[in-house]
């Protein structure tokens, strides 16, 4: 490995960002990209499934991830970690409807779901945010 390999491979898990998970490289991709590969990698990726492949110097350079590895999704405004795979954590739904209706109960909880989108453990947008 030379030396800016090694300190490429170094800034991807320094600064761990990834644009979103791709199965081709992009067309333009821009110096300091990440991509996690997807299982169906082509081009480029063809080969590095799961794998984190950040362009720099003008070619990719590909980092298998380690169990614990925490990135942060800018596309989706989340964090994911790699468990034997890369997981992300799903927002749950906000509570509604029902026979009773605890007002102070569903604010704790809603204040509790956007504290957790607030720290990116669950995704920015989706079902029951309410920012």
């Amino acid at each position: 490995m030379s030396v800016n390999a090694a300190l490429a491979r170094a800034d991807i898990l320094l600064h761990p960002a990834i644009e979103g998970e791709s199965a081709a490289p992009p067309a333009s991709p821009r110096d300091g990209e990440c991509w996690p590969v997807a299982a169906d990698g082509t081009g480029a990726f063809a080969g590095h499934a799961g794998e984190l492949a950040s362009f720099t110097l003008g070619q990719w350079h590909f980092t298998p991830p380690f169990p614990g590895l925490r990135v942060h999704d800018r596309a989706a405004g989340q964090a994911i970690v790699f468990l034997d795979s890369w997981q992300r954590v799903p927002q749950p739904a906000l509570p509604a409807g029902g026979a009773v209706v605890d007002a102070e109960a569903r604010a704790a909880i809603a204040e509790l779901v956007r504290a957790l989108c607030n720290t990116a453990i669950f995704p920015a947008q989706g079902p029951g945010t309410n920012p």
